[in-house]
């Protein structure tokens, strides 16, 4: 075999040959990323379990674990109680790529947006990506509150202890939050 070339952008591009035969692929860079998933309209459990699995389906996009699901009341919010869970995946997508395809499933989902801090059926945020820091009109990354909610912060510490302190968690000791299901 022969390989030729490293290509830019964000993966990289390479051929090789098997016999007389030259074939290309492209192999993308996968990026670990912490998506939160939160409902409190509807049936929110099943919901969420829905999204968790659409999630996984995204292209180039494979899930690497799930936390419990939580129950919160709301912060900021009306409305009747939240459930929340977060799920890491590692993505060839770039994170405004992966933000639009999150927006999409929100949008599956009926996602309505009449006022701030509004009741819904779905909301997704990107809580981390990668070892990036992201500051455009339409994502932050780190996500800004993460670090102000239990409803983050506690299945975050499930799933990725090491990306949790006990001060962190310390912090939002307060929020009450009830564990579901594992």
């Amino acid at each position: 075999r022969r390989w030729n070339g490293i290509g830019a952008g964000s993966g990289i591009r390479f051929r090789f040959r098997i016999g007389r035969r030259a074939l290309n692929t492209l192999s993308t860079l996968a990026t670990p990323c912490f998506v939160a998933l939160g409902a409190n309209l509807g049936d929110a459990s099943a919901t969420i379990q829905r999204v968790i699995v659409a999630i996984a389906r995204l292209q180039d996009t494979r899930l690497l674990s799930q936390s419990s699901l939580y129950r919160t009341a709301p912060v900021q919010a009306l409305g009747p109680d939240f459930i929340n869970a977060v799920v890491e995946i590692s993505t060839g997508l770039s994170a405004q790529a992966l933000l639009g395809h999150l927006q999409g499933l929100e949008n599956s989902e009926h996602r309505q947006r009449p006022y701030a801090n509004a009741p819904r059926t779905l909301d997704l945020d990107i809580l981390l990506y990668g070892d990036h820091s992201i500051q455009t009109p339409s994502l932050q990354v780190p996500h800004p509150r993460m670090n102000q909610r239990a409803f983050v912060l506690v299945p975050l510490a499930e799933i990725a202890p090491n990306r949790v302190s006990a001060g962190q968690l310390a912090t939002v000791s307060d929020q009450i939050i009830e564990r579901l299901r594992s």
